[in-house]
């Protein structure tokens, strides 16, 4: 049967505790679960039905309290259990970002196994990734200018990889088929030959080995992302050589 009160989540996280030798107290200065050891800081418990935003805040305000804070609700049925719960990984992610504990309950389950350990609460020691850093950068630097709002959503974000692809079509515009070399050296476009060659926007077409020339998608790309890009750099990189 499905959990219908937080009650029922109670019980079984009060035995778990005290089988672990804590004295456990319900709705202590409102808190749920309060759990006492000699010698260590309390364990703080909230319970939901469910895993929310509400959740999260009492745990984060609990932690005021005490540095033991776990957020309990019942354990997850099936793969696809819907909404935020404590199969998905964001979740577990996001509570261990906030130094909350994560309990699951099933009440229906057989003794000493109603509560299951997820998360420990503990200070969150993010590890970096060096390689998505280094193309972090290299996409900022690489950037000319500052061609996208911030927050923009259902629009195609100006890359610095679009934006060679656009130093190349205006070349390819004014200057008719060209080599790749020769773009690649007068678009300040060191990525050209693989831009040309996957053609993932469908702005350039083969003509003979190592030249292109633009297409009519590529025309009305230029019209498309010019204004997006500085003038003088369209400018600078359409002129003939």
């Amino acid at each position: 049967m499905p959990i219908t009160s937080e009650v029922e989540l109670y019980d079984p996280v009060k035995a778990f505790l005290e089988a672990q030798g804590y004295d456990v107290k319900g709705e202590v200065r409102s808190c749920d679960l309060v759990a006492v050891r000699a010698g260590e800081p309390p364990v703080l418990v909230e319970l939901k039905l469910r895993f929310s935003l509400s959740l999260v805040l009492q745990g984060i305000d609990r932690l005021a309290l005490s540095e033991r804070v776990y957020l309990a609700v019942p354990r997850p049925t099936g793969r696809r259990a819907s909404g935020p719960n404590a199969n998905d990984g964001n979740v577990r992610k996001l509570c261990r970002m906030l130094g909350l504990g994560l309990l699951t309950v099933d009440p229906a389950a057989r003794a000493g196994r109603q509560v299951d350990l997820v998360i420990e609460p503990a200070p969150y020691r993010p590890r970096v990734n060096a390689k998505r850093a280094r193309l972090l950068l290299k996409e900022h630097g690489r950037r000319l200018g500052d061609p996208n709002r911030g927050g923009s959503s259902k629009v195609k974000i100006v890359t610095a990889y679009r934006q060679e692809a656009l130093r190349c079509a205006a070349l390819l515009k004014a200057n008719g088929p060209m080599a790749v070399a020769a773009l690649r050296r007068d678009g300040d476009a060191p990525n050209a030959a693989g831009i040309l060659q996957r053609n993932v926007y469908g702005w350039f077409e083969r003509v003979s080995r190592g030249s292109y020339r633009l297409t009519g998608e590529g025309l009305r790309g230029l019209e498309q992302f010019a204004p997006e890009i500085p003038a003088e750099e369209l400018a600078e990189h359409s002129a003939p050589p």
